[in-house]
């Protein structure tokens, strides 16, 4: 599967194609045979990467990562098999492979299924695990693979809002750790240390508040603080209550606002605040505020967008938000 490939083109996957270095060997194999169904996928960030697909029938054979999967069935039912007994996922379950695991892939029932998936390095989890225990402490190892852990959900749903930068990487790194972690001891909470370095992560907060319109840099907070970024993410999350992704995040929306109520057209609204582009910003403050930003604009001022039409988009529920392929992604359609 090429990750070079154009957003939006479509092909044959009986073609001959490179792997990624998560997904591809099992997929490789199964392009022998003719399956309906679609994949997208991102460039990995951080040693994280971001996979996601809809497929019927028997969608991949025998295969195995050296990362971490953790995945959430979208849509029907995702059997496979693994560690020696076969599985089922259905809509709002979270499926988690050991690294190195044997398994394999297919639709439960003639409608196909679909998911999304995050695949991270053992070596980035591992240092988030020491960091949230205080010490080293051995890779979790969840013994039943389908759960409805809520804090890996979350996780995953954070992750496919919007172009993954790299302080949404350690925030969803540290979630990944929680959650792999209480899932290991029986849905417990895990137990994490609470000690917080209050200076370093007010130093971080103003940091961030400064910096609100660019993307920053793990490395950049890692230097200002003298904490690795997960442990900072920690302590960010205990004394703030979300992460330091999220917080500069809020920080962009804060200035975003203050342009739409001068009655800036949303375009150069987004481009001001720091956003990717306008899908981002979009998808963005739906999830803020529950409003697209023309919605929005509206019901304050009373009166519509000044932008040209179409410019915005209409209206669209937040489930089909969430629901959008990031931009960038390609995506590959499998015919029978």
């Amino acid at each position: 599967m090429s990750r070079k490939a154009s957003a939006g083109r479509s092909r044959i996957l009986a073609l001959r194609h490179d792997k990624t270095r998560s997904a591809g060997e099992g997929l490789e194999r199964s392009c022998q045979g003719t399956v309906a169904g679609w994949i997208a996928c991102a460039k990995p960030v951080g040693g994280v990467e971001l996979f996601s697909a809809w497929l019927a029938g028997d969608a991949y054979q025998k295969h195995r990562h050296d990362t971490y999967a953790v995945g959430l069935t979208d849509s029907g039912i995702q059997m496979f098999g693994y560690r020696g007994s076969t599985h089922a996922s259905t809509p709002g379950q979270v499926v988690v492979l050991y690294p190195d695991e044997v398994h394999d892939g297919r639709a439960g029932t003639s409608e196909g299924f679909g998911y999304r998936i995050v695949y991270a390095e053992p070596s980035i989890l591992s240092e988030a695990v020491r960091d949230l225990r205080g010490r080293p402490y051995p890779l979790p190892f969840v013994g039943e693979p389908v759960s409805t852990s809520a804090i890996l959900s979350r996780a995953i749903e954070e992750a496919f809002r919007g172009p993954l930068e790299p302080l949404a990487v350690d925030g969803l790194i540290v979630s990944l750790a929680e959650g792999l972690m209480a899932a290991e001891r029986g849905a417990a909470r895990p137990i994490v240390s609470r000690r917080v370095d209050v200076p370093a992560v007010d130093r971080a907060r103003q940091f961030l508040d400064a910096a609100r319109t660019r993307v920053v840099h793990s490395r950049e907070l890692e230097s200002i603080t003298g904490l690795t970024r997960y442990d900072l993410a920690r302590q960010f999350r205990i004394m703030l209550g979300t992460s330091p992704h999220r917080y500069l995040l809020r920080r962009r929306l804060e200035l975003a606002r203050e342009r739409m109520h001068r009655g800036r057209p949303l375009a150069e609204v987004a481009c001001d605040a720091g956003f990717a582009d306008q899908a981002h910003f979009t998808r963005a403050f739906v999830s803020a505020f529950g409003l697209t930003p023309g919605r929005y604009r509206v019901l304050t001022t009373g009166h519509r967008s000044a932008d040209p039409p179409g410019a915005q988009g209409a209206p669209r529920p937040i489930a089909d938000v969430r629901r959008t392929t990031p931009p960038g992604w390609p995506r590959y359609t499998r015919a029978r």
